[in-house]
């Protein structure tokens, strides 16, 4: 009897849910296993490390850390992993961003599960995975030098500026902000200071206004 090799996959969510609704979705596939789970980056980053799998699904909001981040870092210390993005937020904001940070592919929870197991194949498979729309996009940049697939002024924002911005939508103050992203209050402020400059927002008021816009929009599935 031929035995199936089942790839390792690796979940980082901090949601019991989804972690508990993905691990059995993948259980049940005959070429696919979990081989561990975590919340946040720091211990994603460590099992991972360890534990080597084929592909670490990530979400790019996580307790108190950046799954952008952690990206970065999965492909400066374990290159070997494939990273796949499941996310709710908005693909024409992030996916670009997730692709330069080092993940092969992007899918949004709202997906079916079809559409789920296809991606993280698709990536097993040294393919890119984006949705059609993200891709005739990222086509057509390389051969028109288009703008950026995003319309939303954040698009201006660098990763580090959205994160902040992100913490401060969630109700994060300046010292947490920092603790969270392990930079000092003093480059949080540079930071908020560059986005109010790049957002044109006259004054930190506004600034924390359209931060929990933003932060609320995403929660309803759209973007600004």
């Amino acid at each position: 009897m031929t035995v199936i090799r089942r790839h390792k996959i690796f979940l980082v969510d901090d949601h019991p849910l989804v972690r508990e609704w993905l691990t059995n979705l993948i259980q049940h596939q005959p070429d696919l296993e979990i081989c561990g789970t975590a919340d946040n980056g720091p211990s994603a980053l460590q099992e991972i490390q360890a534990s080597r799998p084929d592909v670490a699904i990530i979400d790019i909001s996580l307790h108190n850390t950046s799954g952008l981040e952690l990206i970065k870092d999965v492909r400066a210390s374990c290159p070997q992993v494939r990273m796949l993005v499941l996310s709710m937020h908005e693909e024409s904001v992030y996916a670009e961003r997730v692709l330069r940070a080092g993940a092969r592919g992007y899918i949004m929870k709202r997906e079916s599960t079809k559409k789920v197991i296809a991606a993280i194949r698709n990536v097993l498979d040294g393919k890119l995975h984006t949705s059609d729309k993200i891709a005739a996009a990222l086509a057509e940049k390389q051969v028109t030098s288009a703008p950026p697939l995003s319309s939303s002024p954040l698009e201006l924002l660098s990763d580090r500026e959205l994160e902040v911005f992100e913490l401060l939508g969630r109700g994060h103050s300046s010292k947490q902000i920092a603790e969270a992203l392990h930079i000092s209050v003093k480059t949080v402020q540079a930071f908020s200071a560059r986005i109010k400059d790049k957002l044109q927002l006259n004054g930190y008021t506004k600034l924390l206004r359209e931060a929990i816009c933003w932060e609320e929009s995403k929660r309803r599935g759209g973007a600004l």
